[in-house]
């Protein structure tokens, strides 16, 4: 299965110029599977964007991108997100003791908002968005690289804000994902990894051949 697992839609992030409703349209005519909703701070839009999917028989989860001290983690299975910001290793405690998951977002980009050095330091992190479609390609591989070192999770995702953007990297799940809970424990058993779209189709990313 093939699922956007990091996108912003106009429902619930201010600088998304792009509804749920044409964010579906345009994930289903690519191929996708399914998509997260990640919000920054926010999981506002949460009904709204699920009962969309329901109504249009599309799988759509929702978590958030939090903005810790150290930069941008993405949760997923936390009902109640923090008020306060917070350093990651308390984010990632916390959402761990919900039995979520955290994937530390585009940790390379260069706005200070990726998690980068600290990567290392950080206990019981899920995983690590390897490629993300806003992010430079070495940033990129650069985050591919420690995830592999640190033998967690390897994600990919649009990041999208705007419909150019959709769609243009996703992660692959080796399993069916039919629920918030099944997502989460690919997600913890690394039974996932990155992929692209390219010629009209998605495929998993050959790190070696990029």
């Amino acid at each position: 299965m093939f699922i956007d697992t990091h996108m912003h839609c106009a429902e619930g992030s201010d600088d998304s110029f792009i509804g749920i409703a044409e964010i579906v349209s345009k994930a289903k005519a690519m191929g996708l599977d399914g998509i997260c909703i990640t919000d920054h701070d926010t999981n506002r839009a949460k009904e709204c964007v699920k009962n969309y999917g329901k109504e249009h028989n599309f799988k759509v989860f929702v978590g958030a991108e939090i903005l810790t001290h150290e930069g941008d983690v993405l949760v997923f299975g936390l009902e109640d997100l923090p008020v306060e910001k917070l350093h990651a290793q308390e984010l990632i405690d916390l959402v761990n003791s919900k039995g979520g998951a955290t994937v530390a977002a585009h940790p390379f980009r260069e706005n200070n908002r990726g998690c980068g050095k600290q990567l290392r330091d950080l206990k019981g992190l899920t995983g690590i968005e390897t490629f993300n479609g806003s992010t430079k390609d070495y940033n990129n591989l650069n985050a591919y690289k420690h995830a592999v070192e640190l033998d967690i999770a390897t994600t990919a995702a649009s990041d999208c804000h705007t419909n150019d953007a959709i769609g243009k990297f996703c992660t692959k799940f080796l399993d069916n994902i039919e629920t918030e809970r099944d997502l989460i424990e690919a997600l913890k058993n690394k039974r996932v990894r990155p992929a692209i779209y390219r010629d009209g189709k998605y495929m998993e990313i050959d790190v070696e051949n990029l």
